[in-house]
């Protein structure tokens, strides 16, 4: 990809990561994302073929940005489910507020827009295969909690752990952050573990 092209396609990223961020609009069009990007509609969908993949994109584009992949490597590296879990509930939830703008974007565009409910549920698809993974360790090493199935725990682990729950948490229960991510963690450690 020449530089031309790899900055070109950044600005658009960008781009839409503002508009969702901004949030006052209930949808990220196409032209309202060129124009912000400084390109036509049509040099627009030489990057991106649709706003799904647009939308889906600049997940990940934030994830590359924000650098989940270190945030997450110490939970991944992790030598027992508990450890795993405990990392997980720190990387994640201290990653909510960072990227809130735009899940709280995605999540309102979602319950009329199918490009957009197809980005935030690639979203929730990846933060469950977190989950499952920390429940899979949990079960193999025998400490999973008997009350429930790994298919359970996983649901539980999301729930608790879900964007929704945080800003509950958060701006109606008046939680700080520090708050949130000890209690998470202690909650789920005796929720989940044998």
């Amino acid at each position: 990809m020449s530089s031309d092209v790899s900055t070109t396609r950044e600005r658009i990223l960008q781009s839409t990561w503002s508009a969702l961020l901004d949030g006052s609009t209930p949808r990220v069009r196409m032209s309202d994302i060129a124009s912000s990007a400084g390109i036509s509609r049509q040099a627009l969908y030489l990057h991106f073929a649709n706003r799904t993949e647009l939308l889906i994109e600049t997940t990940h584009y934030i994830d590359r940005v924000k650098d989940i992949d270190r945030r997450l490597a110490r939970s991944r590296s992790a030598s027992s489910g508990l450890e795993r879990l405990e990392a997980y509930i720190d990387a994640w939830g201290n990653y909510i507020p960072e990227i809130y703008g735009v899940a709280n974007g995605l999540m309102m565009m979602s319950v009329t827009d199918d490009d957009a409910r197809l980005a935030w549920n690639g979203r929730l698809a990846a933060m469950r295969e977190g989950c499952d993974a920390i429940v899979a360790t949990l079960s193999r090493e025998g400490r999973l909690s008997h009350r429930f199935t790994p298919l359970e725990a996983t649901d539980l682990l999301c729930a608790h752990l879900s964007v929704e729950t945080w800003r509950y948490l958060r701006d109606r229960c008046g939680w700080n952050q520090t708050r949130y991510v000890e209690v998470m963690q202690q909650t789920l450690k005796t929720t989940l573990l044998e």
